[in-house]
């Protein structure tokens, strides 16, 4: 059975771990302040949201979302990063933890709840084409320093 509640304090070294997983998947190299930084957002609630999913009382994967207001609704919901355990991948995780933010977004009442993946990124795609929308939607980073 998988569990899904908010992150806590004693999830720290466990969340680093998955955290650091999921910054080396996508080649985001982190420093140890950044991750020092985050978990503080995380457990500050200054509007970061975490979630951890325990799998035989292990947490196996995280996902981090946040509400926005948009042009068009006061209220959208972003699921930011969402990683899984590679070992416990295919067990349910990455979805236990989407239907968690979903709880979240539909409590908050938020009108849309969206997230970006990598376009090769083919095992989070093929879950994500059976919970969720692809719309054709391309993402441009525009450089800021």
């Amino acid at each position: 059975m998988i569990e899904v509640a908010p992150l806590a304090d004693g999830d720290r070294l466990a969340w680093g771990r998955l955290a650091a997983g999921y910054k080396a998947f996508y080649n985001t190299p982190t420093s140890q302040a950044e991750y020092d930084a985050a978990w503080g957002r995380l457990r500050s609630n200054d509007g970061v949201h975490g979630l951890g999913a325990r799998l035989d009382g292990q947490l196996a994967g995280i996902v981090h979302y946040l509400f926005h207001t948009s042009t068009w609704t006061p209220c959208v919901c972003y699921l930011q990063d969402l990683y899984t355990e590679p070992a416990r991948r295919s067990r349910g995780v990455a979805r236990a933890l989407i239907e968690g933010v979903a709880h979240s977004a539909r409590a908050r009442g938020a009108t849309r709840l969206y997230w970006l993946t990598q376009e090769g990124n083919a095992s989070a795609r093929a879950l994500y084409e059976r919970v969720a929308q692809y719309r054709g939607f391309i993402r441009y980073d525009y450089p800021l320093s």
